[in-house]
């Protein structure tokens, strides 16, 4: 009725072969954000599509979910297929104890 279903992954699911899309700003990225993540803000991501795999699973995140899930709809419409918005974001990715680390390599947090 309001579109296609936006496909989900929980924190459990995000692995290693993963590619982490972060799409927070640049100020949330630095204070924190998975280790191994891709960060391309969403903002930039019309420009920068191209930079996001089409071969392989990709897992968006942002704080909460809602700009992330955003962002799968517009890769879904543009022909990725194998993109999941990751659930509860940077908030539970946090609080299940994955880690979180700054720009510095230190350990960081979510803003």
């Amino acid at each position: 009725m309001f579109g296609p279903q936006i496909p989900t992954a929980t924190i459990s699911e995000i692995t290693e072969e993963t590619y982490l899309l972060d799409v927070r700003e640049d100020d949330e990225w630095a204070a924190g954000h998975a280790p191994g993540a891709h960060h391309l803000p969403m903002m930039e991501l019309p420009a920068r599509i191209a930079e996001v795999p089409t071969d392989r699973d990709v897992a968006v995140i942002c704080r909460s979910g809602g700009r992330s899930g955003q962002v799968v709809a517009y890769l879904m419409r543009n022909g990725w297929d194998q993109v999941r918005n990751v659930e509860g974001g940077m908030g539970d990715w946090a609080a299940a104890g994955r880690p979180v680390i700054g720009s510095d390599g230190q350990p960081g947090w979510v803003l």
